[in-house]
């Protein structure tokens, strides 16, 4: 946990001698940084978060009950401890103070002693939780690294010989996500290739993303189409579902011998094909349903073509509904568009063109939802 004397005091006040008061009390326990105004007080947070903000209220411009709702608004300092320090003593301008956010209230004139006891209060509870929080992102970092360890860490190497190039992207909202895929060889040659999209994000998501990777990695070898190596994937996640999640699925099956793709999909948004010189195409959809809910789900099987140049191109509904800062989303007509510009490119070069068309266009606008994109073309 933080030594508190490396923590840093924000001292509000416009009347000197009560600044004055306040830096003799705290010096040489607490860094103090002192602002004789609201604004003064609002651009040195914008330059450097303090860990407490002792805080005037009647002051010209702005005041301190104005200066605590910017505060409480802004996402940086949502949770930065502060504590009125006011002659303002009814209950009614007390009352004011705590719905504005602060964390405490005291009147003058107050007792240096208390001041000091309350302060170090304040500084203790905030490094507690801070300490809370960091112990939690680093558990969050590893889960990261481990979720991200169960997906192939080389597809390409089970498509080598079956005349594929296939590349994959996936960027979890939070920490951790529900997002999936997979792309494995089976004992006859075929490359397997499934995406999914668990309901929900964070650590429920990540658990049941993890399950349906073993589920996928054990049944694909199991069964020979995708239509039944999806329906028992979904039988033995319902079978133990206590809280009823659910997951959409896409699987696809190339056999390099034939040039053709067996494609079924549950729930999810369907594949798009790309071919040199047409507009992409939308050749399977999914069955209705959910995957994880009820066991003996209805899935149909669709045949597809992949001709020599022509790339098919599987994703998560991540990719469609990422919003910008207006709020619109990235949709079905954007991704189309985008990819009619590149039907010939290579599938890294589709993969790399689509993430960046999405970060473009979602700009500064937080992550909505994890985004994964599987792009398998056949060589000419």
């Amino acid at each position: 946990m933080k030594d508190l004397s490396e923590s840093t005091v924000l001292i509000v006040d416009d009347a000197k001698a009560n600044v004055d008061i306040l830096v003799e009390a705290l010096r040489g326990e607490y860094r103090l940084v002192v602002a004789l105004s609201g604004e003064a007080a609002l651009r040195l947070i914008e330059k450097a978060l303090p860990d407490l903000v002792l805080l005037d209220i009647m002051m010209p411009g702005i005041d301190g009950y104005e200066v605590c709702r910017r505060l409480r608004a802004a996402p940086r300092t949502r949770e930065l401890p502060i504590m009125f320090l006011s002659a303002l003593e009814d209950v009614k301008d007390k009352t004011r103070g705590f719905e504005a956010g602060a964390n405490d209230y005291l009147t003058k004139p107050f007792e240096i002693l208390e001041v000091k006891a309350r302060v170090r209060s304040l500084l203790k509870a905030k490094a507690y939780s801070d300490a809370v929080k960091e112990k939690l992102a680093s558990e969050l970092r590893i889960a990261r690294e481990i979720q991200l360890g169960i997906l192939p860490s080389d597809i390409s190497a089970s498509a080598e010989g079956a005349g594929l190039e296939i590349q994959a992207f996936l960027e979890p909202a939070l920490e951790v996500g529900g997002d999936l895929y997979e792309v494995l060889r089976t004992d006859d040659g075929r490359v397997v290739m499934t995406v999914g999209d668990v309901c929900g994000k964070g650590i429920p998501a990540a658990l049941f993303m993890a399950v349906t990777m073993t589920l996928v990695r054990t049944l694909s070898r199991q069964f020979r189409e995708p239509e039944e190596i999806l329906r028992q994937v979904s039988d033995a996640l319902a079978k133990q579902n206590p809280h009823g999640m659910f997951v959409t699925l896409f699987c696809a099956i190339y056999d390099p011998r034939t040039g053709l793709l067996s494609c079924a999909g549950v729930g999810h948004p369907p594949p798009v094909l790309l071919s040199p010189g047409k507009p992409p195409s939308l050749p399977a959809a999914s069955s209705a349903g959910l995957a994880g809910l009820e066991p003996g789900l209805k899935i149909s099987c669709q045949t597809v073509e992949l001709r020599p140049g022509e790339t098919l191109l599987l994703y998560t509904d991540g990719v469609t509904e990422a919003f910008n800062a207006a709020q619109e989303l990235f949709g079905d007509e954007r991704l189309l568009a985008h990819l009619a510009a590149a039907p010939g490119a290579t599938a890294a070069e589709t993969v790399s063109g689509l993430a960046g068309a999405i970060r473009r266009f979602t700009g500064e606008e937080p992550q909505s939802d994890d985004i994964t994109i599987v792009a398998a073309r056949r060589k000419a």
